[in-house]
């Protein structure tokens, strides 16, 4: 039994409350959940028992075989899956790539099934991770997993680099790797107060000790990245909280491939940012989370998804009139 089933069967099969039952497919799945535990569990289960769910066979056309290679096959991608599935969308995506070779009608059923996004329905990406550093590139960073409170908006994240990593390595002061050493022995004697104020001292020096979901403890340097090319509302701005749920869903627990660019005004790393492979302003812009900030970035790909979103009206776009919030930092800048 992989890991990534196991731990997604322990932390999302939880019992149905009655505030759940406003399910959205008919495996019981609820507005929480959104289908990801559900298969999750029965790729559990088929692993061990060879069975396919009760009533997947209402929702397709295929025989009871072909089901039982389907969940082969998805068992499978969702083990490689680094990492597995958290949301409805990953999880639809998974299942769409992993079975592009089936009959739409079974991907679709088996989709409906489990109450996940059908195809017509997500946001298609086209841009590929790039192989080699584009021009302009300062430096590259791969990150620890995202923490959801180092997202204050849409367009800004906070987060973390291992100083193991070789271009952080000989980076490290010197007083911080010791209080770094102090504290993991003062928290080995059970002097807390004393393993907190040294923390502190890391964490003034731009450094926090993160810890890791196997329990390990790393060493980490501080970044504050604001995403190049796009400008989210403001969280206090109309639109504002959904632009940040909707960065927070994107890379929520992912190891992030930063493309640091430059550094702005306020000592911000100005970066593209790619989690899974995905760009993430290609889907902010999409999904109609942001602007394509023309004033200081003029990609055409750029202009091109905020277009698109303006024509189908989605995310904020569904506004007639959205105020750009250059405009509305300018006049509280102004006291208007």
């Amino acid at each position: 039994m992989g890991n990534a089933l196991r731990f997604l069967y322990g932390k999302c099969c939880k019992p149905l409350t009655e505030e759940d039952s406003g399910s959205l497919g008919p495996h019981g799945v609820s507005a929480a959940t959104v289908g990801v535990s559900a298969l999750a569990q029965d790729l559990y289960h088929f692993e061990i028992t060879s069975q396919v769910p009760e009533g997947l066979t209402r929702h397709v056309t295929s025989s009871k075989k072909a089901q039982a290679n389907w969940y082969r096959k998805l068992s499978e991608a969702w083990r490689e899956a680094k990492p597995p599935p958290k949301t409805a969308e990953e999880a639809a995506r998974l299942v769409i790539q992993t079975l592009s070779r089936h009959k739409k009608a079974d991907v679709e059923g088996l989709l409906a099934f489990y109450g996940l996004p059908l195809p017509h329905t997500l946001i298609p990406v086209s841009t590929a991770e790039p192989t080699t550093l584009p021009a302009g590139v300062k430096f590259e960073m791969q990150t620890l997993p995202v923490d959801a409170r180092a997202i204050p908006d849409g367009d800004t994240i906070t987060v973390y680099v291992s100083a193991a990593e070789p271009r952080e390595s000989a980076c490290v002061p010197g007083d911080v790797q010791m209080a770094a050493v102090r504290r993991s022995k003062a928290r080995a004697e059970r002097n807390y107060e004393q393993a907190d104020a040294l923390h502190q001292k890391i964490i003034n020096a731009g450094y926090r000790v993160i810890n890791l979901p196997n329990n390990e403890e790393v060493l980490a340097r501080k970044y504050r990245i604001r995403l190049r090319g796009i400008d989210a509302p403001e969280s206090s701005m109309p639109y504002g909280k959904e632009a940040q749920n909707e960065l927070i869903k994107i890379v929520q627990g992912k190891c992030l491939r930063v493309l640091v660019y430059g550094e702005d005004r306020y000592g911000r790393c100005v970066a593209d940012l790619y989690c899974n492979g995905i760009f993430v302003q290609e889907v902010m812009l999409k999904k109609g989370c942001a602007w394509h900030y023309s004033a200081y970035d003029q990609r055409s790909e750029l202009a091109k998804w905020e277009k698109e979103a303006r024509a189908k009206r989605v995310g904020l776009w569904a506004a007639s009139n959205p105020e750009e919030p250059w405009e509305w930092r300018k006049d509280r800048r102004e006291g208007r």
